[in-house]
């Protein structure tokens, strides 16, 4: 790995317009094309589909896709076959990551090298099964391959912790006198890239793929259709133009495709020297033959800025100043090394992305252009399920997976066409792709890309206090200047600035990436948020838990503010908005203007496409940003920041699908938001709004425009922790003004700041779902718990209806639940999940409840005889979790333990119940 080259080229110079469907600003966006210049073309009615340059995950793809019954698919190669990157992989398959949906992913590649591809074609693709070792040389390290372990066995994965003499016993060659443990799992192994991609390619020619070498890809035509929409019309090459509706890209770094996009993605140099796994050494050892194959991952890199279009098969020259920490590395892991001469050296481009996920799905700027590429030095490894899934999702629309992680449209659009935020963030992804996943990792690398009004005051202020000290004694301002006396500590999410915690030794503020110090750039010193984030590398709870247990309780008991500004706002418009609104939402929307409703947009599936809160506006004239003009029907939507762009992606596609006149607007950045929430946030906020906020005047779920300290907001009671509470929706340049009355109000109730990680324990104590989390594109809202989000006692039809029906009547296989567990352990999600001793499933998340005083976890569960989940089989079962490799007995509950009622979001308290926490806090 000894060469970061950027492999991003501007392949489009502009967003398309999305009428009826529009921004309130548009910009381009990066994805990402390669010199390994493969690209897939599927093709409804005419035989014809293309690669260029293939990629394992075009092979992959094309194999997939005939496999499911379309013999109408080109491959077009513009070379040959591995040409670019996959040739020189090192073609290791681990089975175990930390992600659930990759393990199913790696399952399926694995079935495929080391089975199917045999039994159908009768050839060999050279898979061995030798085996894997994964190194620990410390205990965070050990805890992490624990977690790996406990999580392989509910997919039945074989894996063994090993100490340092059983490591030794296993691979004699190995030095152990510097390990912690190791994690061996027998059935890895390691596959033949041009063994694997020659019968992928043959097994789909058999099934009636077409496969073409030597045929680049000269250009992509684009038509616009009647509602302004840009799609694919046909591909161009040297020898002739294949008319096709679908263009797939399994390139693995950029080549100009026709100038219609862009892709985030970084080139790499990858280096092998001809399974062991270091990651504290940040080398891996692979057998070769009768020689040790050694490479790794370095932060300083060097960036390929000019990448050829003639890269077939060619390498570049290794850099042994570079390389040599790698080697000694190996040395010390493997001390016969010292004595070895070197065989050969390889040094080639990968490509890698700004959060280390590949580039999978539609382009939202060209409907048929599919992306499959970016693969972070893992396309082989993945390839086999990402072809499966990127097959499905030509086909039927969207992927069978959870895919959401992968897919181009999570990147906000302001980023994608960000170079300095592709360079910097995709060196970081590479620099730390042997580090320990941590839950609570945050990146350092291109910060403050997008901040709310709330953040600059947070800076301002950091100012004043130093300077300004005596300003603390003004009235209104003690509370404010709580941001940074207790010390915002940000989060990231796509770009945004979100508070996680509020650290109580002062401020803590990000500052311009490092480059980990590589190349001759100081390191930042003294860094006070890196240092906060270096105590939270940790699987125990981190050292500030009692931090988060004050702002959870506090907003318990008496009042909170939670800055939640990063929200998507979008409102919908025009003639068709009401079909669309019953169309999207699986809840009925279509409720009294004033009203609000919890609600979630499906797939033709059924799953969950998001979940967010949907508001009947009034019609009239504009008032923006606060109301939209609307002769008709108008919706507020709001949804969370870090999913808004698919959200936004989601609405537009199916609004084109289905051809509806509606207008789709943007203004997330036109807005803060500021949620006030806890007992006694009604007296708080009565003395700055003018409106009666009783029980009779504002209910719950409804939402109105009034005026907080002389500045028009909408407010809305809602919660998202399961307290009497408020969010206000404040324009951006009234923002700071209404944010001070807040605090000044509250001052005599004790208002805090708090930040999404008590969000976190709050929402899960109280049994919210977390989107991606704990609610994701393949769980139903049957499965969830949510069906009360769904109107399916109504006869309206709306997406995914069908799909819920039949569920419905056929019972559920699979059904998400809440487990507590006595023991103060921690828990993060992926622990297993056992019922009379089987795996039955794992969490997806896991918090601690400071009300409740208990670790809660929530995980979806199955009948192992394949039968039917419901409560019968919950109550009978004697369940068990097992977090790295020890097992605590668990608690299943059918209904949140905190507020089963509802009571509290309903403002209703038990008597006394103000005075009583008074005298406790006394």
């Amino acid at each position: 790995m000894a060469f970061l080259g950027t492999a991003v080229r501007k392949v489009a110079s502009c967003r398309p317009a999305l009428s009826p469907l529009c921004r309130s600003a548009t910009t381009s966006r990066r994805y990402s094309s390669s010199s390994e210049n493969v690209v897939l073309l599927y093709v409804p009615f005419k035989k014809t589909t293309t690669f260029k340059q293939i990629s394992c995950l075009g092979c992959q793809t094309v194999y997939h896709l005939a496999k499911m019954g379309m013999t109408n698919v080109v491959l077009l190669e513009r070379d040959r076959l591995t040409a670019g990157t996959t040739w020189h992989t090192a073609g290791l398959l681990w089975q175990l990551r930390p992600s659930d949906v990759e393990v199913e992913l790696l399952a399926h590649t694995r079935q495929v090298i080391s089975h199917d591809l045999e039994q159908e074609t009768g050839l060999e693709t050279g898979w061995i099964q030798n085996g894997g070792l994964f190194i620990a040389s410390n205990k965070q390290r050990l805890d992490e391959y624990k977690r790996l372990m406990s999580l392989g066995k509910v997919y039945g994965i074989e894996s063994h912790v090993l100490s340092p003499a059983e490591t030794k016993d296993l691979y004699p060659l190995m030095n152990v006198d510097d390990l912690y443990g190791t994690l061996y799992v027998p059935k890895d192994g390691t596959m033949d890239p041009a063994g694997t991609c020659t019968t992928l390619s043959r097994a789909a020619t058999a099934r009636g793929a077409t496969v073409i070498e030597n045929c680049p890809v000269t250009g992509i035509q684009v038509s616009t259709d009647d509602m302004g929409v840009k799609r694919v019309k046909a591909v161009e090459t040297f020898h002739g133009t294949i008319q096709t509706p679908v263009v797939v890209n399994c390139a693995g770094y950029p080549v100009c495709c026709s100038k219609m996009i862009i892709v985030p993605v970084i080139c790499l140099e990858h280096t092998n020297m001809p399974n062991v796994r270091d990651h504290d050494a940040s080398v891996y050892l692979r057998l070769q033959g009768d020689a040790l194959s050694v490479g790794g991952y370095e932060q300083n890199p060097v960036f390929w800025d000019k990448v050829s279009d003639k890269f077939a098969f060619s390498l570049f020259d290794l850099d042994w100043d570079v390389f040599m920490q790698h080697i000694e590395g190996a040395i010390n892991r493997v001390p016969a090394l010292e004595q070895t001469g070197i065989k050969s050296t390889v040094c080639g481009p990968e490509s890698f992305t700004a959060d280390h996920k590949p580039l999978m799905g539609e382009a939202p700027e060209v409907r048929g252009f599919f992306l499959g590429c970016g693969f972070n030095s893992a396309g082989m490894m993945l390839g086999g399920g990402c072809g499966r899934e990127l097959a499905h999702w030509i086909i039927h629309g969207r992927p069978e997976k959870d895919m959401y992680g992968y897919d181009i449209r999570r990147f906000h659009h302001s980023l994608t066409d960000n170079n300095k935020w592709i360079r910097e963030r995709s060196h970081e992804s590479y620099a730390k792709n042997y580090s320990v996943v941590f839950p609570f990792d945050e990146p350092l690398a291109s910060r403050n890309m997008r901040t709310d009004p709330f953040h600059k005051v947070l800076l301002e202020l950091i100012l004043v206090n130093c300077v300004f000290n005596f300003i603390k004694r003004l009235a209104g301002i003690i509370q404010f200047l709580v941001l940074t006396e207790q010390g915002c500590v940000f989060q990231e999410r796509h770009g945004w600035e979100r508070p996680g915690w509020f650290n109580q030794d002062g401020a803590a503020p990000v500052l311009d990436y490092d480059w980990y110090g590589a190349y001759d750039i100081s390191k930042n010193q003294n860094y006070k948020y890196n240092e906060l984030l270096g105590k939270e590398y940790t699987f125990d709870y981190p050292p500030h838990h009692h931090v988060i247990k004050n702002e959870c309780l506090t907003c318990r008991h008496g009042v909170s503010v939670f800055n939640m500004s990063y929200f998507g706002k979008f409102y919908l418009t025009g003639p068709d908005a009401k079909k669309a609104a019953d169309w999207l939402f699986s809840a009925d929307v279509n409720k009294i203007p004033g009203s609000t409703v919890y609600t979630c947009m499906l797939n033709k599936r059924g799953g969950s496409e998001a979940d967010l809160t949907v508001s009947r506006l009034e019609a009239g004239a504009a008032n923006l940003p606060l109301a939209p003009e609307a002769n008709g029907d108008a919706y507020y939507l709001a949804i969370g920041g870090g999913v808004a762009e698919h959200n936004w992606n989601h609405i537009k596609t199916v609004l084109q699908d289905e051809g509806l006149n509606c207008q789709l607007t943007d203004y997330s950045e036109d807005m803060g938001m500021i949620s006030i929430q806890g007992p006694k946030s009604r007296e708080v906020l009565q003395e700055i709004l003018d409106t009666d906020l009783s029980n009779e005047a504002f209910p719950f779920s409804t939402h109105k425009v009034c005026n907080a300290a002389g500045h028009k907001v909408r407010a809305m009671r809602l919660s998202f922790v399961g307290e009497l509470g408020w969010e206000l929706h404040i324009p951006k340049d009234s923002c700071l003004p209404v944010y001070q009355a807040v605090m000044a109000a509250g001052a005599k109730h004790s208002i805090i700041n708090a930040g999404y990680r008590a969000i976190d324990s709050l929402s899960i104590e109280k049994g919210y779902r977390h989107w991606h989390a704990d609610l994701r594109p393949d769980d139903t809202p049957l499965e969830a718990g949510l069906a009360f989000t769904c109107k399916m006692k109504s006869t309206i039809p709306f997406l995914g209806r069908a799909s819920l029906e039949k569920q419905k009547a056929e019972g559920l296989r699979r059904r998400i639940v809440c487990f507590t567990i006595d023991e103060k352990v921690p828990m993060f999600g992926l622990e297993a999940i056992f019922r009379n001793g089987v795996p039955v499933g794992h969490l997806r998340r896991s918090d601690y409840g400071f009300f409740i005083d208990k670790q809660i976890g929530y995980g979806y569960i199955r009948n192992p005889d394949g039968g039917v989940v419901n409560a019968d089989f919950i109550k009978s079962g004697k369940f068990t979790l097992e977090r790295m490799g020890v097992v605590y007995e668990a608690k299943p509950h059918l209904k949140s333990p905190f507020d089963p009622s509802n009571n509290r979001v309903k403002g209703i308290y038990p008597d006394n119940y103000h005075n009583v926490y008074k005298a406790n806090a006394q």
